[in-house]
């Protein structure tokens, strides 16, 4: 085993073994950061043992795995949120200590601390091969649109702002309104967090999308086009979902022709973000109304496929369809194989860091769901997955207000809100 001291808050290294693990924290560190996926090689001790093993010797553990091809800015945040976040000296390991060094320099060159110029040799000087580093940079340099997600934790959603780096012109793509069931209370840290970042980066907002109406958080469209002036749009066919749940809730006074958005896509729509032109796919299965937005070489597929190693998503809600949902997935993975794929959703598998950002062709190497995959197994499995999932928590408070594109309930003559949801609307629903 290589270890090797980058400075006094991170020391990178090849594979630990068992006993070199259990002693680490007699060495003075405080926090393992393990960048190795599972099952890379036999005798690998896997995350599962080494969180045991740490967690025993009193260390903090952190799994943010990776490869050298698939390494997003989703990883490097995740790292170096983890390093600075540590309350004490952080031991990273990969199968060299490459990939997690790799990890550093890459966070520290988009902090700005660090030029693209300087990887390589940063590297030589300590002993690695830091030429993928600089590749990938100059990959992401080039890069349009640029994308920048933003993580959800309490529904596991992401959010992102989409820009054409040429003008700075910016799409938001399903923003989240935060909202607490147990207290009622309301919030919009996460939509004023994007703000903050449209700000900070000088871009100008065209559009705010959302892919379809939520089920598990509120959309947060409605406050940002009053903060931004930019128009909203959602799939056309939210005006089928309006009218299932208009009757769900015994609403007949909500207007069910899409009015409460701007624009209304359908499928093979276009619109334009800077100089660059997006294109909506119908993408239903998970809700009637599910649109996709293909952006230059990045597709945003919301809840049709998740990271590869976490499947589809579920077509269980009124409206939905396993076989709907096969087929928009085949559509998606007719794309071009480096096609980006962000997804509307992840909820840490295994313990890992949250990541949001795969491709078509990694998709269909990786994901249980799909690869080597027939339409009827699919459906067979999806099916048999979704009845043994409850319901989102928030769906029947969500519902209600992200059909009227995230506008909440009207005050009442007390000047408060209310929610309005129905008992037994669900029937057969998982408890």
């Amino acid at each position: 085993m290589t270890a090797v001291k980058i400075d006094d808050r991170l020391t990178v290294a090849s594979q630990p073994s068992r006993e070199t693990l259990s002693a680490l924290a007699a060495g003075g560190f405080a926090t393992i950061i393990n960048n190795r996926p599972d099952g890379e090689e036999v005798g690998q001790p896997g995350s599962p043992a080494e969180k045991v093993i740490l967690e025993r010797a009193g260390l903090a553990y952190r799994f943010i795995p990776v490869t050298a091809a698939t390494i997003t800015e989703a990883d490097i945040h995740a790292f170096q949120a983890a390093v600075s976040g540590a309350k004490g000296p952080v031991y990273a390991h990969c199968r060299s200590g490459t990939r997690s060094l790799t990890l550093h320099v890459l966070g520290e060159v988009l902090a700005g601390r660090m030029k693209p110029g300087e990887v390589e040799a940063f590297g030589r000087a300590r002993g690695f091969d830091l030429s993928g580093a600089a590749q990938w940079l100059a990959r992401n340099a080039a890069r349009a649109p640029q994308v920048k997600g933003f993580y959800e934790p309490r529904s596991g959603s992401i959010q992102y702002v989409v820009t054409d780096p040429k003008t700075r012109r910016c799409a938001i793509i399903d923003p989240v309104y935060e909202f607490d069931e147990k207290s009622g209370a309301t919030a919009t840290h996460e939509a004023d967090r994007i703000l903050a970042y449209v700000a900070r980066e000088g871009l100008v907002v065209d559009w705010i999308l959302d892919t379809h109406p939520h089920a598990d958080h509120f959309s947060a469209a409605h406050y940002l086009k009053q903060k931004t002036g930019a128009p909203t749009a959602i799939g056309a066919r939210v005006t089928d979902v309006q009218k299932l749940w208009q009757g769900l809730y015994n609403w007949p006074g909500l207007a069910t022709d899409g009015s409460q958005w701007d624009r209304l896509f359908a499928e093979g729509d276009s619109f334009r973000l800077g100089e660059l032109t997006g294109r909506v796919m119908f993408s239903p299965g998970h809700t009637l109304a599910s649109v996709s937005y293909v952006i230059g070489d990045a597709a945003f597929v919301h809840d049709t496929v998740f990271m590869p190693d976490s499947g589809t998503a579920r077509a269980d809600f009124p409206g939905g369809n396993a076989s709907a949902l096969w087929a928009s997935i085949q559509a998606i993975l007719a794309l071009p194989d480096d096609t980006r794929l962000f997804t509307g959703h992840d909820y840490e598998p295994g313990g890992r860091a949250a990541r949001w950002e795969s491709t078509v062709g990694e998709q269909k190497r990786a994901n249980p769901h799909l690869a080597g995959m027939t339409e009827e197994r699919f459906i067979a499995l999806r099916e048999a997955r979704d009845r043994t999932l409850p319901m989102p928590k928030l769906i029947l408070h969500a519902l209600q207000v992200n059909i009227r594109g995230g506008r909440l309930p009207e005050p009442e003559a007390n000047g408060r809100r209310y929610l309005k949801f129905p008992l037994d609307a669900l029937a057969g629903a998982v408890w």
